[in-house]
């Protein structure tokens, strides 16, 4: 086994990475950016080593400054993580001509599996079944069009050298094709430096589903089931699962057949990932082949009881492969859920900035967290807006499904946004929870964007109940030194412009509430006053995030945040008395959505626009966002250039105003 790692990655890989080798024994060396010098992965290490500014292409994508790391810190073996350098054959081989062992595949595997047009002409070759298309590389949109014409809308445009949904576009028509193809080729360059684009056949109602393998170099391999990665937005993958609640035994072991197949066609060794996509009579064709490990990972480790890293590490030093396909079995469900530094209330805009909270759930035999971020650290604009994997297990999928609501429940992120509020809604919903889920998933549930759904009069009710219970606590233990009063008291609490007549009677630790004479059963522990609330409200297990400021308490609950305010029964009438916010009218400015970099903007100060033209593209978070026009106008005024960062809601524009 080798003396000491070094993690040539950043983030929560670098130390989910850690912790495994420092279970086996390994001494780690991180590497950081300048944005990192403070993170938790260099924290984690027992070395950390600069290596350049915070932009990826000037630090952790700058080969001759790992190996300058290896060799100050005699690491002898390099752990890629995913991304970054984790698939190129040119730093595999600069690392092997060093000395170092590469953990991961040879050469050939990547440079074969890395190219999606040569890794479908293999498929092809090993009988794998593959997606209908043109395997050549476009020259140009024009040819994009023509090619898109013969295979049939809808079409994907794809970057060869692409992943992580980076480089690619849907097209329905003639001219989605043309914008695509720029999009997509651009987006590529910037992030594999390879602009080569190619076309095949969108497959309708397709599920994405993929087999984990594990291979050794001495002709052994495995497949360790199937994960379901089909609820995704822009190709990135949101939620993932394990097993699949579509696949049968029988697909299972077809898919898993051919996985191991194509492995072996092209001498796979370590813990790589065989992606397909399955329509909805079981129908699967291949996708691509990741040859490094997989974000979602943590689902198959938690049903199967095995160490993925732990086994990369071991193949990598030379060890045979000491599993058979008769040890792997499925042991219960997982789910993971990717929190991402982003807004979902405003398009998904990525949101860069410092923690001042960040407090995950703790860890339990049901609930693991995957993160490279801690309380005060700041999140960056240069580096992927994933910050953490939220991963529960339980004995079924409605078992995995009911901690995960809770553990989002608890999550707290203050600082930034996040999209926790949109994990909490994929998991409840109806869909979801009957095992409905295709890669349009939601998409075609949240045509127009994701909005906080109103709550149900049951979470209404119940947080109105949880909210007066605790300004109960609070008033008792100000006035008496202690909240062991008995007590009953009527306030009014106002959820969502309704005031709720809610009478509180308490008994012990028990607690019960009339809202609106409804009648709600409320249990909670003896202390309330933290951020985060376990209760039992009616028999059912529930968490909720609460933040008092006076009268005003805001609580995040079932996926819902609101505010409630409490009053007395004498005061509650005044409050109609009160003045409402003005809303400012802001509709003649183009305001960023989002922090980043102004790639390029289209107009100048004088040209009529029409609503949804293109006005230019912001590149934030390693993804290029097009901004369009709200509405027609002709514009006035241009703030910004190309070039210039931007941070949210800073003016980019404005249009004439409407007399």
């Amino acid at each position: 086994m080798f003396n000491k790692l070094l993690v040539a990655n950043r983030g929560e890989i670098a130390c989910r990475v850690m912790r495994t080798a420092k279970h086996l024994g390994i001494k780690t060396v991180a590497v950081y950016s300048d944005a990192d010098r403070d993170a938790l992965h260099t924290l984690m290490a027992d070395e950390a080593v600069h290596i350049g500014k915070a932009p990826s292409a000037e630090s952790y994508l700058m080969v001759d400054n790992i190996l300058e790391a290896c060799r100050h810190t005699g690491a002898d073996a390099v752990h890629p993580g995913y991304g970054f350098l984790s698939e190129n054959s040119g730093f595999v081989a600069a690392v092997e001509a060093a000395g170092v062992t590469f953990v991961g595949p040879s050469i050939n595997a990547i440079q074969v599996m890395g190219d999606k047009i040569t890794s479908k002409a293999l498929a092809d070759s090993a009988g794998v079944p593959t997606i209908p298309g043109y395997n050549g590389v476009l020259a140009d949109a024009d040819e994009a069009v023509a090619r898109a014409g013969a295979i049939g809308y809808p079409v994907m445009l794809k970057a060869s050298a692409g992943g992580g949904g980076k480089g690619m576009r849907i097209a329905h028509d003639e001219a989605q094709c043309r914008e695509g193809f720029a999009r997509a080729s651009s987006e590529a360059r910037a992030s594999f430096s390879d602009d080569r684009i190619f076309v095949e056949k969108l497959i309708s109602q397709p599920r994405h589903i993929e087999i984990q393998v594990l291979a050794d170099t001495y002709g052994n391999c495995i497949h360790l089931n199937e994960r379901e990665c089909s609820i995704q937005r822009r190709h990135q993958k949101v939620l993932e699962e394990a097993p699949s609640p579509f696949i049968d035994p029988a697909t299972r072991a077809q898919m898993g057949a051919q996985a191991i197949a194509l492995a072996q066609a092209v001498d796979y060794c370590s813990a790589g990932t065989v992606e397909f996509i399955v329509d909805d009579a079981r129908n699967f064709y291949f996708l691509e082949m990741n040859t490094r490990l997989q974000v979602e990972h943590p689902v198959t480790e938690l049903i199967t009881g095995i160490d993925l890293v732990e086994w990369m590490l071991r193949i990598a030093a030379g060890e045979p492969l000491a599993l058979t396909q008769d040890d792997v079995g499925i042991s219960g469900w997982s789910i993971e859920s990717r929190v991402y530094a982003e807004d979902p209330f405003r398009g998904f805009a990525p949101s860069a900035g410092r923690l001042l909270r960040f407090r995950p759930p703790a860890e339990s035999a049901t609930v693991r967290v995957d993160t490279g971020v801690s309380e005060g650290g700041e999140v960056s604009m240069h580096y992927d807006p994933m910050v953490a994997k939220l991963v529960t297990y339980g004995p079924d999928r409605n078992s995995a499904t009911t901690a995960m609501c809770r553990a989002l429940d608890r999550f707290q992120v203050k600082g930034i946004q996040s999209n926790i509020p949109f994990l909490s809604a994929l998991v409840m919903h109806p869909r979801f929870v009957a095992g409905e889920l295709t890669t349009g998933f939601i998409e075609e549930e949240y045509p127009e964007g994701f909005a906080a759904a109103r709550p149900s009069d049951l979470i209404v009710c119940r947080i109105a109940a949880l909210v007066a219970v605790i300004h109960e606590r609070w008033c008792t233990r100000e006035q008496f030194g202690s909240t062991n009063q008995q007590s009953t008291s009527v306030r009014h609490v106002r959820i969502n412009d309704a005031q709720h007549v809610v009478q509180v009677c308490r008994d012990g630790l028990s607690w019960s509430v009339n809202v609106n004479h409804e009648r709600v059963k409320l249990e909670l522990p003896e202390s309330v006053f933290t951020s985060v609330v376990d209760f039992i409200a009616d028999g059912i297990a529930c968490s909720a995030q609460v933040y008092r400021q006076g009268l005003i308490y805001e609580v995040f609950h079932s996926g819902t945040l609101v505010q409630a305010m409490v009053l007395e029964s004498y005061s509650a009438g005044l409050y109609e008395l009160m003045p409402r916010k003005i809303i400012l009218d802001l509709s003649h400015l183009l305001l960023s959505p989002m922090p980043g970099l102004l790639v390029s903007l289209s107009v100048e100060t004088g040209d009529v626009v029409k609503a949804g033209q293109e006005l230019g593209v912001i590149e934030a978070m390693k993804m290029e966002n097009v901004i369009r026009a709200p509405r027609d106008g002709t514009v006035a005024a241009i703030h910004i250039r190309d070039g210039e960062v931007v941070e949210v809601d800073q003016a980019i524009l404005e249009f004439e105003q409407r007399t």
